[in-house]
Parts: C-alpha cells; sequence; structure tokens
C-alpha cells in the first residue's frame, strides 16, 4: 500500500554556532565555527528540533506516531536511508527554515516480517535561497521482528580508518539532535527491551563519520547517499573504509554495517 504525500511541516531555526561547536567536540575535533561560517555535511542533523512533552513519547523514547510520522501499527524504527543534495553551504548563526513532506508510505513484508517504510523530504532554505535538499527512509518493523540478514563489507579500500564511540559521545549525539531513542544510552533497554548485545551507535552519527571522511577525500560534496544495514554496537571498534568514491563502515567481524556513494 502507498500513501500518497498528505502530511507537511514547517520549522524555523537560527544555526546557533554554540551547538555546531559543541557538535565538533562531540566529534573529537577542536571547536571553531563562529557566525556566519559554513556548516559541515550534515550539521542540520542538530537544528530543526521538534520537541514533545513525555506524555507524547513512546516507550522507546521517540515521539508517537500518528501525528506527522503515520501509524503503521509497528512499534521498532530504524533509520534506514538518506539521500542529500547540497546546492550551497548552510551558514552558522543565520536564520534557516525546513520544510518537511512525507512523500510516501509503504507496507511490505519481507523475512522478518511485517515492515512500514516512510520517506521524508526536507528542503533547507536560507536567505530565500534553497541550500539543501534530504531525503530521509525510516523503517518500521515489529516489536518482535528476528534479526536481519548481516553483509558482509568489502574488503578492498584504497584508505581506511579505525573509529570506536564511547557511551559519553553517544549520549551527546543523542543530546545534540534531540534524538530519545533509548537505544543509544539506555543500556537495560537496548539489551532486554530490544535486544540488542548493546548501545547501538546511531546511524545518523555513522553517516556524519563518513561524510566527514568524504569530504576530506573530495572537497565540497555535491551529493551523499547512504544506507544502513547492520547495527554497529557502541563497544565495537569500526573501519570507515574510502575507495573512490565509496565509503563504507566495517565492524570488527567484516559485517557491513553501512554503505555510502559521494560526489563532489
Amino acid at each position: 500500500m502507498v500513501q500518497a504525500p498528505s502530511q507537511s511541516r514547517v520549522i524555523t531555526d537560527t544555526l546557533d554556532p554554540a551547538r555546531a561547536r559543541a557538535l565538533e567536540a562531540t566529534l573529537g575535533q577542536t571547536p571553531s565555527t563562529n557566525t556566519g561560517d559554513p556548516l559541515p555535511p550534515f550539521a542540520h542533523q542538530i537544528y530543526f528540533w521538534d520537541p514533545q512533552p513525555d506524555m507524547a513519547l513512546g516507550q522507546d523514547g521517540h515521539a508517537t506516531t500518528g501525528g506527522f510520522i503515520p501509524d503503521l501499527g509497528l512499534q521498532r524504527r530504524m533509520w534506514a536511508a538518506g539521500r542529500l543534495v547540497f546546492h550551497t553551504p548552510l551558514l552558522a548563526g543565520i536564520r534557516a527554515e525546513q520544510t518537511s513532506i512525507i512523500e510516501n508510505v509503504t507496507r511490505k513484508t519481507g523475512r522478518t516480517g511485517p515492515l512500514g517504510f516512510v520517506r521524508i523530504r526536507h528542503d533547507i532554505r536560507q536567505r530565500q535561497s534553497l541550500v539543501l535538499s534530504e531525503w530521509q527512509e525510516l523503517v518500521y518493523r515489529a516489536a518482535t521482528a528476528p534479526p536481519a540478514d548481516v553483509p558482509i563489507a568489502a574488503q578492498d579500500e584504497e584508505f581506511r580508518e579505525e573509529i570506536q564511540f564511547s557511551t559519553t559521545q553517544l549520549f551527546r549525539y543523542s543530546a545534540l539532535t534531540f534524538n530519545g531513542h533509548r537505544i543509544h544510552y539506555d543500556a537495560p533497554y537496548a539489551t532486554h527491551t530490544e535486544n540488542y548485545a548493546g548501545l547501538v551507535v546511531h546511524g545518523p552519527l555513522l553517516a556524519h563519520m563518513l561524510m566527514a571522511l568524504a569530504t576530506h577525500m573530495l572537497g565540497t560534496l555535491r551529493t551523499f547517499e547512504y544506507r544502513a544495514t547492520s547495527p554497529l554496537l557502541q563497544h565495537e571498534t569500526a573501519q570507515l573504509c574510502w575507495k573512490a568514491g565509496n565509503a563504507w563502515v566495517r565492524g570488527p567481524d567484516g559485517r557491513q554495517c553501512m554503505i555510502a556513494t559521494a560526489s563532489a
């Protein structure tokens, strides 16, 4: 079943440079962003919050569905994929407007049971110009769904670097993105309720790291597309890999956690 677009939302925000500096510190960088500076790719994730009171949150810490996100009757939410087109850089300290629309809602039945896919388009404008277009894909599964198949990552990278995340980094990234999903900071919930083997690293945080790698390799990005394929746990050491416009995250057992492509 496909639902035609019917939900939209507009949020305005002044892109506080202090919050950008907090993000830089969280990612292990020297805080240096000031008003008027261009923000790095994906920094918009720490802005355009839609805060909801506790009474409007589900057990998992996300806002309950049925408002902007339709209720598909499936409890477990994951950030599955995204695509970004960078028109011009976002500037710190300047007011911006994000318009979001539900482009598509699809229900399917896979090997692990019923699945719901929600595709959201975000257009961000600053000083009356379109600066960023983003497509975000969420997937919803039943609470009792078994784990999905785990793909094996490529081993032919031209460059790689090891990464590991502390519990403090996960907490800070959750706070900066106003992401209440408890799998990222509540270990008993992550292990006993959602049956992970530890805290889960945010999909957007992995995408953030891959975008930083792509920027280092290519310079200013024009497009970036990514897909999460297997969770990375906080206690695991992973590798960021790069080869000719392709990037991926490889877990310590060789599994593929995320794949991406970038262009300048």
